[in-house]
């Protein structure tokens, strides 16, 4: 059987790599990409069959521009999992704290553990492009001192060791990631995620969250975002659990002729947190 090609964000031992490895059942080939709107190339070029794609975090908030990629692309959203962020101090084996002079890592797993590294001064603290990156080079340069913070998988795929675990400060950390593919198979869901903007007139916001209310589909996130090039201007981006697919076909209607423009961005099962 030819193996599912899923595009990742970052490196072989990244968060997005465990996500995967978490959410598939069947052995995938990892196509690793350096840009979000990378893995939407692949996917529009029929290069890669799905996109994994961290959509938002428990700590840090959403990823904007990805909400972007998705209203932008006619995709559909087919499924999502949520992991726990657990951070963790990696390096050459035999290293110890004291042994560290500079620690590479991606801007966000630095900010995750500030307070871990408050505790060492005599630390640097330098920025990289992806965690799983930095720890394939400190594996391959095989140069003493020098840490990343990262996902424990990036340790066991280049030989590394981990000095400090779980270092993050929020134990409650998450990330959602979602699949993304061309076209959506799922004939059985229970959440839908929405695109819509709003005529300029009082309450129409409220008229589209009402309907939800009156057919009981229960909102789990609204994210707004200013229209590019209109100002003043917003779109809209909802969550929604749906018990009943016949009064989710109704009030979907309904919410159409309360907004500008609707898009239906996935109908799925709603993710399990993985620990």
């Amino acid at each position: 059987m030819k193996k599912q090609k899923i595009a990742i964000q970052g490196w072989h031992g990244s968060f997005h790599h465990l996500a995967l490895n978490n959410y598939f059942n069947n052995p995938v080939e990892i196509v690793c990409c350096g840009q979000f709107s990378d893995m939407f190339t692949l996917l529009a070029n029929n290069e890669v069959d799905s996109i994994l794609l961290a959509i938002e975090n428990s700590v840090a908030g959403s990823i904007h521009n990805n909400y972007k990629l998705l209203k932008n692309h006619n995709f559909k959203i087919t499924g999502e999992i949520y992991l726990r962020i657990v951070q963790n101090l990696i390096g050459l084996k035999g290293q110890k704290i004291e042994n560290i002079s500079e620690i590479k890592s991606h801007s966000m797993a630095l900010a995750q553990c500030t307070d871990f590294l408050n505790k060492f001064s005599h630390i640097k603290a330098s920025e990289s492009v992806d965690t799983a990156l930095s720890a394939k080079e400190i594996s391959e340069e095989n140069k003493p001192g020098i840490a990343t913070i990262g996902c424990s998988m990036a340790a066991d795929i280049y030989g590394l060791e981990i000095i400090a675990e779980s270092i993050e400060n929020n134990k409650e950390n998450y990330t959602r990631f979602l699949i993304v593919e061309k076209e959506n198979l799922n004939i059985n869901f229970n959440k839908v995620s929405l695109y819509f903007t709003l005529p300029h007139k009082v309450g129409s916001l409220a008229d589209v969250l009402n309907t939800t209310a009156k057919y009981n589909l229960n909102l789990t996130k609204i994210e707004s975002l200013p229209v590019l090039g209109a100002k003043w201007k917003y779109e809209f981006y909802i969550d929604l659990i749906v018990d009943n697919l016949e009064i989710y076909e109704k009030a979907l209607k309904i919410i159409l002729s309360q907004t500008l423009e609707l898009k239906v961005l996935g109908e799925y099962k709603e993710g399990i947190e993985i620990i």
